[in-house]
C-alpha cells in the first residue's frame, strides 16, 4: 500500500505560480503518477501525467503553463502551475497506479489510478 500526501496548495493572484508536492511512501515509486483537480459540484478532471520514464501528459488547457516533474530520491512528483488563472481554482489529487499504462490518452482516465492523496487546494484570485 502506497500513500500520498499532496501539498504546496494556497492562495495567489492571477498570473501567479506555485508548486504542487506529492509525496509517496510505504511503497516503491509508482509506476505512473498523474494530477487531478475538482471544482465543487463538478466531476474530477485530468490534469497531468507522469510515468516512470519520464515521459509526460497534460490537458490541454495547462498545455504550456504547467509543468509535471518527479524525484526518486524524494519519492516526489510535482506539479509546478505557472501564469495561473481563476479557472485553475480547485483541489487537485496526486493519484497513482503500479501498472502501466501504454496508451497516453488512457493516462487521463481516473480508473486507471488505484491510489490517491486526501487533495491540496489551490484558489486563484482575481
Amino acid at each position: 500500500q502506497v500513500q500520498l500526501v499532496e501539498s504546496g496548495g494556497g492562495l495567489v493572484q492571477v498570473g501567479g505560480s506555485l508548486k504542487l508536492s506529492c509525496e509517496a511512501s510505504g511503497r516503491a515509486f509508482p509506476i505512473t503518477v498523474g494530477w487531478f483537480r475538482q471544482v465543487p459540484g463538478k466531476e474530477r478532471e485530468f490534469v497531468a501525467a507522469i510515468t516512470w520514464s519520464g515521459t509526460t501528459t497534460y490537458t490541454d488547457s495547462v498545455k504550456g503553463r504547467f509543468t509535471i516533474s518527479r524525484d526518486f530520491a524524494k519519492s516526489s512528483v510535482y506539479l509546478q502551475m505557472n501564469t495561473l488563472k481563476p479557472e485553475d481554482t480547485a483541489v487537485y489529487y496526486c493519484a497513482a497506479t503500479y501498472d502501466r499504462i501504454p496508451n497516453p490518452p488512457d493516462r487521463s482516465q481516473e480508473q486507471e489510478y488505484d491510489y490517491w492523496g486526501q487533495g491540496t487546494q489551490v484558489t486563484v484570485s482575481s
